[in-house]
């Protein structure tokens, strides 16, 4: 059993003011896991001013002083590696050996090492006329991370932070919180300095709200639902302070007709499913031409009959359970509701893998025949359901994917590259992926519309984690 009933503040583990609990729970088994203390606004006040005493000192250290600290960080993370993998398997099911000990927990290192890279020849002052132009730290950073990649949005968050300068409180996710307590430990071991990261666990009304309505925090991090950022921005308003969110997707998968689908097709599905689908930039919506769709029906279902659904520890799982009860649900009714409105099953369905009672275990489902109009076209599901939609020409493809309050990411395979690369400039998302390649950590991740604001990653985390000052009459 994992207990942590302590927070990380001003260097050291201390007692939480109340005594409020939560049970963690394994989704793979629905026991409980273990237990955290959850925090209050007195938590927060008490980790505010840590972060804001620590911060004028901090903030002055110099670029090798920060590297040194990354790269310390990148050490003390390698050595707690299994600990992390296990960690992230137990709280929130992704599969140990195919997903937690290689992307999730390698994203996190990913992240620290990408931030060290970006800052050796960050700009941090640009001489125009007798201006002087100072990007210096933010100042104190609240940062909010969710339960489904919890080691990459927890380091991409912290890594450009203390990259910039900052001084910071997280609150993960009350979900998965077990491996923000080892990257605490990390970070201790690595000698952040007392104040400069503090960690204090809890929900969004008793946590998350007094963090970022605090008028001594200058800026909040978030990454989560739509719903949740939005109530984020409400609770920053009052104080004016800069908010960064990366939210929800709904993003398109457009296969154009010189496009190689018994492999595009394939890569689109396995994209979908990793970590049981539960990825903000999933490709949850194929678009395919109509003359292609029983070709595309087919190769889909072969692809799924190839996934194997089960226990995280096993060798052979390529798809754990959903991460929580709640998301368990959301995903179940809305495969009803794809039913409900006219949607064809091709594979999967309604409740757990055949032989598997108990555990957040869902089917991986594909929906064809999907017109833009149903709600699983339009809503986030946030699990392993791939809708399929036909269009009839390029502009009817791009219309469609662009038909949706999302903007976070996108997807085209063509045998053209240079037709691939047009289509790509008329989506309306943070990114896109042409012919299947992989994301790209120095290349700058967000969304438009309501898939959020500003940039994560690479020397684009940095900025976000800075404010821009003028100092005119400096060369003079």
């Amino acid at each position: 059993m994992r207990n942590h009933h302590q927070f990380y503040i001003n260097g050291q583990w201390v007692e939480p003011a109340g005594n409020a609990r939560l049970d963690v729970i394994n989704p793979a088994t629905e026991a409980v896991a273990g237990s955290i203390a959850m925090g209050g606004a007195a938590d927060v006040e008490r980790a505010v001013a840590a972060a804001r005493a620590a911060f004028p000192s901090f903030s002055l250290t110099t670029r090798e002083e920060r590297l040194d600290l990354l790269a310390r960080i990148g050490a003390a993370y390698k050595a707690r590696f299994k600990d992390m993998a296990e960690a992230i398997c137990e709280e929130m099911g992704a599969p140990f050996k195919a997903l937690a000990s290689t992307g999730q927990v390698g994203s996190g290192l990913a992240h620290f090492n990408m931030a060290a890279t970006a800052l050796k020849d960050f700009t941090f002052e640009t001489a125009r006329g007798s201006t002087l132009i100072v990007r210096e730290p933010i100042g104190v950073c609240g940062l909010i991370t969710p339960w489904n990649w919890p080691a990459n949005q927890m380091a991409c968050k912290i890594a450009p932070a203390l990259a910039a300068g900052c001084t910071m409180v997280l609150k993960p996710s009350e979900l998965a919180p077990f491996s923000a307590v080892i990257l605490a430990e990390i970070l201790h071991a690595a000698g952040v300095p007392a104040g400069v990261f503090n960690l204090v666990n809890g929900d969004g009304p008793g946590v998350g709200a007094p963090l970022s309505s605090h008028p001594d925090v200058d800026m909040m991090s978030f990454t989560g639902s739509t719903r949740a950022g939005k109530l984020v921005m409400q609770a920053a308003a009052d104080t004016v302070k800069k908010v960064a969110l990366e939210l929800g997707g709904k993003s398109a998968n457009i296969l154009l007709d010189d496009a190689d689908f018994a492999k595009m097709v394939k890569v689109g599905v396995l994209t979908l499913l990793t970590n049981s689908g539960q990825n903000c930039n999933a490709p949850s919506r194929m678009l395919v031409p109509e003359n292609r769709l029983d070709e595309v029906e087919a190769i889909a279902a072969a692809t799924l009959a190839r996934v194997v659904v089960g226990d995280p520890l096993a060798d052979g799982t390529t798809m754990g359970p959903l991460a929580n009860a709640a998301q368990f649900r959301r995903v179940q009714e809305l495969i009803a509701t794809g039913i409900a409105e006219g949607a064809k099953v091709v594979a999967g369905g309604p409740g757990r893998p055949e032989g598997i009672e108990r555990g957040f275990y869902t089917r991986p489902t594909i929906f064809s025949r999907v017109t833009p109009e149903m709600t699983i076209s339009r809503e986030e599901i946030f699990g392993p359901v791939l809708s399929i939609l036909t269009y009839k020409d390029e502009d009817d493809a791009i219309r469609i994917a662009n038909d949706t309050v999302y903007g976070l990411s996108g997807y085209v395979s063509s045998a053209d590259l240079g037709r691939a690369r047009a289509v790509a400039r008329r989506l309306r998302t943070g990114n896109v992926h042409l012919n299947g390649a992989q994301l790209d950590l120095a290349g700058p991740f967000g969304g438009y519309k309501q898939s959020g604001l500003g940039r994560e990653w690479g020397a684009f985390g940095i900025e976000e984690f800075l404010e821009v000052k003028a100092i005119i009459g400096y060369g003079e």
